[in-house]
């Protein structure tokens, strides 16, 4: 009872998201505080590692990674908020952000959508990705990725309710356009990945692209599979007028599969870069911890 008053006195009157009447309401606000830490030190330092490597920024696939990962540790942050206090994002909203944070996983879909394009293009299309796909498009093509998201965002501000909710309904059916062309270019990849690196030469080129691709098929595939139900669920409130309501978002189940992309993604991009591990090791963790440089075996 005296936390939730200190809380509710520092926060404006928002009140926690569990009233701790029952054990399982601990479990709840221990759980989203690990989860919004363990996010913010797993996706933070891939950040500091790609803002401070020259080598890393020279290569498109890490930008892609860095507007990636740049999301993810914002979402770890926003837990803190959505995932310790009573918040209801989406319409009707309730303590809410007007769905600012929860437009961080739009920019994420989109940034994947991108990255999968450049995938193609460097591998079917060799010579037209070296002469055209520059280290500045694909930085714009990032800055799109959030203007696109946050202008209707910022309109949705300044709409009337309905007007707003019917913004809000057709940004939900123009990501199930992009969430299908994802899909489509998943498939397309895994075919290119499987049959037509096995045709050229063994190279640090061809090593290189065949990483990148392992990496955002692995990406794409988790990235659907825990953000679809908090999709499909959206759809069926919306459109259908039926599907699962929660008390807040830090007990929306659908929710939280969604945001554990935000420590997926980057677990992913250690995983499958050998280069980034070396280099979020030396960067970031091995100056914080020195026994890790004694370590370095185990990121090997």
């Amino acid at each position: 009872m005296l936390l939730t008053n200190i809380t509710d006195s520092l926060t404006a009157g928002v009140p926690l998201s569990v009233d701790f009447s029952h054990p399982v309401d601990y479990l709840i606000f221990i759980f989203q505080i690990l989860f919004a830490t363990t996010v913010v030190f797993v996706a933070g330092p891939i950040v500091i590692t790609i803002f401070a490597n020259r080598e890393l920024r020279r290569q498109n696939r890490f930008i892609f990674m860095l507007n990636t990962s740049i999301c993810d540790t914002l979402i770890g942050f926003s837990v803190y908020y959505v995932g310790l206090f009573d918040v209801q994002e989406g319409y009707p909203s309730r303590n809410g952000t007007y769905n600012m944070l929860n437009y961080l996983l739009g920019v994420n879909l989109i940034t994947f959508l991108f990255a999968q394009f450049d995938r193609y293009i460097a591998v079917c299309h060799p010579f037209t990705y070296s002469r055209f796909i520059t280290r500045g498009v694909v930085i714009s093509a990032n800055i799109y990725c959030w203007f696109y998201v946050y202008s209707q965002a910022v309109i949705s501000i300044f709409l009337p309710l309905s007007k707003a909710t019917q913004l809000y309904v057709f940004g939900t059916v123009t990501l199930q356009i992009i969430v299908f062309t994802k899909v489509v270019m998943t498939i397309k990849l895994y075919v290119v990945a499987r049959y037509q690196l096995e045709r050229d030469p063994p190279s640090a080129e061809k090593e290189s692209t065949k990483e990148s691709l392992r990496i955002i098929i692995f990406v794409v595939i988790t990235f659907l599979l825990l953000w679809c139900p908090s999709f499909v669920n959206i759809v069926l409130r919306l459109v259908v007028g039926r599907g699962l309501t929660f008390r807040n978002d830090a007990t929306n189940l659908f929710a939280i599969m969604a945001r554990f992309n935000a420590v997926c993604t980057p677990a992913v991009y250690l995983w499958g870069s050998p280069t980034l591990r070396k280099a979020t090791l030396r960067t970031v963790w091995g100056r914080l911890c020195p026994k890790c440089n004694s370590r370095k075996i185990l990121f090997q």
